[in-house]
């Protein structure tokens, strides 16, 4: 990544002034604390910005990648092909936190051939998230029909940073959509604790069926399905979840949580859970900075200064076979120092070791159909850790 663009994308993100420099190519380091020993090797290169990989449970194993100006790509046993699976780089307002920024496979994707998108774009002046469905190409399995598009929701956002952007299917079929708390610094409009906002919040819909002339209906058993809150809103006083995952055997919710001035967080969200922002970043008072009122509020498994990184980017329990020493534990990165950790669970403590120093922009994690997992390196390329 070249710096310019490189100082602009983490400095949206993490709302900062002074930066430290991006990480360049670098050979990986030993893991530090006695870790798995790991490497990265590429699977793929020649991507644009990429910011998001996934793959549908079809058993094609394709990866498809997403990259921010509004191109999904799709990579088959290393090999790029040639012709986007989707392209809308008409449609997205890209630049800076905002594009493309999520995909999601429906469940039943290998039967009805849905998928769902996280985008921004700019609609009679006013910038929006936006988060629609498509639907495959009837005569080719690796073409998307643009014109299938059914937009299911969208959000007016006050500011160009904090979109989130990660989009997953939980494990009760229902979408979950992260929106950060709209942008600026400090969310000086207050949408973190505000549950008359979307912003700031994990939303939770359920994409097949509609009521109350919405596009989606609400799962009846939401925490303020019933009232007190908007029904979507599934968590809140988030900052800007940018990447988030379900373990697939527990079944819970690991949330990398970017920080303001000072903390990185990883949350495992629960339903009607405040996780703190902005009355908090990390474990630490934020609004004030001292003598906050933490009543109700869940506090991160795990939290990290900016001597470590700058931007959290969270990634998957790994749950593959190649790396037995590493099974069980939650993998996660950070774009700007390239550190990848890991972040082990023993009654009930967590504790953080550095499993390699990538030397790369992490922008975002992948976990393929047998548990294995991948890095987006923003810079233009997909990379596998591997054991060493």
């Amino acid at each position: 990544m070249k710096w310019a663009a490189c100082i602009l994308w983490l400095a949206s993100l993490v709302g900062l002034t002074l930066l430290q420099a991006c990480g360049g190519d670098q050979s990986p380091a030993p893991p530090a604390g006695g870790g798995p020993s790991v490497s990265l090797t590429t699977v793929v290169s020649g991507l644009a910005s990429p910011v998001d990989l996934q793959f549908p449970d079809d058993g094609t194993g394709r990866m498809f990648i997403v990259e921010q100006g509004g191109i999904i790509r799709i990579a088959t046993n290393g090999s790029l092909a040639a012709t986007p699976f989707l392209d809308i780089t008409g449609r997205v307002d890209a630049g800076g936190e905002k594009g493309l920024l999520g995909l999601a496979f429906h469940p039943q994707f290998p039967l009805n051939h849905l998928f769902y998108v996280h985008y921004d774009r700019v609609a009679s002046g006013q910038m929006q998230s936006v988060i629609a469905e498509y639907r495959v190409s009837a005569s080719d399995a690796n073409q998307a029909d643009p014109n299938s598009e059914r937009i299911l929701l969208t959000v007016d956002q006050p500011f160009p940073n904090h979109k989130g952007g990660q989009i997953v299917f939980g494990p009760d079929g229902f979408l979950y959509i992260g929106f950060g708390d709209g942008g600026s610094e400090g969310d000086p409009l207050g949408n973190g604790q505000n549950l008359q906002t979307l912003l700031g919040k994990m939303l939770r819909i359920d994409v097949d069926h509609q009521s109350g002339g919405n596009q989606y209906a609400i799962p009846t058993d939401n925490p303020f399905a019933g009232g007190g809150g908007f029904p979507e809103i599934w968590a809140y006083g988030l900052r800007n979840p940018w990447r988030f995952s379900f373990d697939r055997d527990s079944g819970r919710l690991f949330v990398g949580d970017v920080g303001q001035n000072s903390y990185e967080e990883i949350d495992i969200l629960t339903s009607g859970g405040n996780f703190g922002w902005n009355t908090m970043e990390g474990m630490h008072c934020f609004h004030p900075p001292s003598g906050c009122d933490m009543t109700g509020v869940t506090l991160p498994i795990d939290e990290y200064s900016h001597s470590e990184g700058e931007a959290v980017m969270g990634g998957f329990v790994y749950r593959g076979s190649a790396i037995a020493s590493l099974v069980g534990a939650y993998v996660m990165g950070d774009y700007s120092s390239g550190t990848i950790w890991v972040i082990t669970e023993s009654n009930g403590t967590w504790t953080r070791t550095q499993l390699t120093a990538s030397g790369r922009n992490i922008s975002s994690f992948g976990q393929d159909g047998g548990g294995e997992l991948y890095v987006a390196d923003y810079s233009g390329s997909v990379l596998k850790i591997v054991p060493q």
